[in-house]
């Protein structure tokens, strides 16, 4: 597993990405847990280290980095602040859109923009009615003259109140071929957010509702062609967002494997340290384990991606042992703390709660398990990874391995 990221690059980068996460975002877990708020300053000062454009060319800005490069930012925010690592990935899943689909004018525009850390981009797919049946959003746009009108509602918004740009994906006819993608920008006339909703964790990350009334963007915000909005909402889904939420998962599960490593030493029982009751010593090494496997799967899967194989089913899998074992983790980590674990002075139930935002974000277990069992029966069709991950792959950064 060394081998998919042992070069210096990725250790500097792994190391930088540590101590901002230490220095920077640890000392303000408590206010964010108290205040329950998306965290402006926060998320402006994490967008301005040029992180949330690891994925994007030198050439505009960025650091061509990968989705090695990726997985190991999102990993490293998530193991101090889930919350911080999730506004982290909601925003380079908005870059996707922009990499895949932009015209030439519209990733000049843009992308050094997100590069500088002027700008956080999202992407807004899902409807309160249709959840994750793509194909049964009703949000529209109707051409007029050298515009769109936009109307409808979207939902589950990553970064939804600090976002700049909104990639927004609606129906503009019938069927597949009927979806079509545009960047919305949130003072245009017609746009609207609801108010924040408490959620049950990841305070600090903001993931809210979009509302457009009659709202007007020029033919110019198109991104792609009519009917590319299927593309663009799966491309993301599939390239970005499964990694990257298993991103989360994995940073989160190191967090946990460190913490309850600590209580075990730290707390005393029949005169010898917790962890020296067979019984304790058994969860940890299972916690070990798991762990173990969730990474493995995890930079399996994007070291595979960022070659331009064909690694669907890889980061399918990826998504599904990540979550899981990570809520594994989190239970039996609740477990080993019994009553301690109750209070908030530990960051252990924080974990369990965060843990559980990642298990529907881009597909569910069950979404994830019948997509895999169309990979066993051989009824898959096509390979994202295949058709759009090579433009991620900068020559600058594979001269440096």
């Amino acid at each position: 597993m060394d081998g998919y990221f042992s070069s210096r690059p990725h250790h500097q980068l792994r190391e930088c990405v540590r101590q901002f996460a230490e220095c920077e975002i640890r000392p303000r877990i408590a206010a964010m847990e108290a205040a329950r708020s998306v965290q402006y300053d926060l998320s402006r000062l994490i967008a301005r280290q040029g992180w949330i454009a690891a994925t994007v060319s030198p050439s505009y800005g960025g650091m061509g980095v990968g989705h090695l490069g990726k997985t190991i930012i999102i990993e490293e925010l998530s193991r101090v602040s889930a919350a911080m690592g999730a506004m982290a990935q909601a925003s380079q899943l908005g870059v996707a859109k922009i990499v895949h689909f932009g015209s030439e004018e519209q990733k000049k525009h843009w992308l050094p923009a997100i590069a500088a850390g002027d700008c956080l981009p999202t992407i807004a797919v899902t409807e309160p009615e249709s959840g994750g049946h793509v194909l049964g959003m009703t949000a529209s746009a109707v051409r007029d003259g050298d515009d769109y009108v936009l109307n409808g509602r979207k939902v589950y918004v990553g970064n939804s109140h600090v976002g700049d740009v909104h990639g927004v994906v609606v129906r503009t006819g019938p069927g597949s071929r009927g979806l079509t993608a545009f960047l919305v920008e949130p003072d245009r006339p017609g746009f609207s957010l609801a108010a924040e909703r408490d959620t049950m964790g990841l305070h600090g990350f903001s993931f809210g509702e979009l509302h457009f009334d009659d709202c007007r963007v020029p033919v110019e915000s198109r991104l792609g062609e009519e009917g590319d909005g299927l593309a663009v909402a799966y491309s993301s889904s599939v390239l970005y967002g499964r990694a990257n939420l298993t991103a989360v998962s994995l940073g989160i599960h190191r967090a946990i494997l460190e913490e309850t490593t600590k209580f075990c030493t730290e707390r005393i029982r029949y005169g010898k340290p917790l962890y020296e009751l067979p019984n304790i010593k058994i969860k940890l090494g299972q916690l070990q384990s798991r762990l173990m496997t969730a990474r493995l799967a995890a930079y399996h899967a994007v070291h595979l991606l960022d070659q331009g194989l064909p690694c669907d089913a890889e980061l399918m899998n990826a998504k599904v042992v990540n979550v899981e074992s990570a809520l594994d983790s989190a239970r039996a980590a609740m477990e080993i703390h019994a009553a301690a674990g109750l209070f908030t002075d530990r960051p252990i139930e924080r974990y369990l709660r965060d843990a559980h935002h990642i298990f529907a974000p881009a597909g569910t277990t069950d979404v994830q398990l019948l997509r895999l069992a169309e990979v066993a029966l051989g009824t898959t069709k096509g390979q994202w990874s295949q058709r759009l991950s090579d433009v991620v792959r900068t020559e600058e950064f594979a001269a440096a391995h």
